[in-house]
């Protein structure tokens, strides 16, 4: 269990949790289309208050062994993961070869931060 709470896998866990929450943040009213917009919006903030209690100490104690831009790299292939998952088996919405190669390339991409 304590190589879970290391500063190098910790943070990873942290951004992972958040990025569920935020995408369900962002997202989730869209099956949702009758309710009134400000319902939808102090909703999605609330659920967005549970990401920032991930994201902010995934952060905190992922610069101790990250930099920065390694950190928001991590984010960013971490959401492109959940949001394919989260519009595949919550929207229900197709998913080809065309999101599959995009999602690669930036993910290819992202993965030049992590080179010396």
């Amino acid at each position: 269990m304590s190589a879970l709470l290391s500063p190098s896998v910790l943070p990873i866990l942290l951004l992972i949790g958040s990025n569920i929450f935020m995408t369900f943040a962002w997202y989730w009213h869209l099956k949702f289309t009758n309710m009134p917009l400000l319902t939808v919006i102090f909703i999605s903030w609330a659920i967005a208050l549970v990401e920032y209690f991930m994201a902010v100490p995934a952060n905190r104690i992922g610069h101790a062994v990250y930099s920065a831009a390694q950190l928001k790299t991590m984010q960013e292939v971490i959401t492109l993961v959940i949001f394919a998952l989260f519009s595949v088996f919550y929207l229900r919405e197709a998913f080809g070869w065309n999101h599959l190669l995009g999602f690669a390339l930036i993910a290819g991409g992202a993965a030049l931060i992590f080179k010396p």
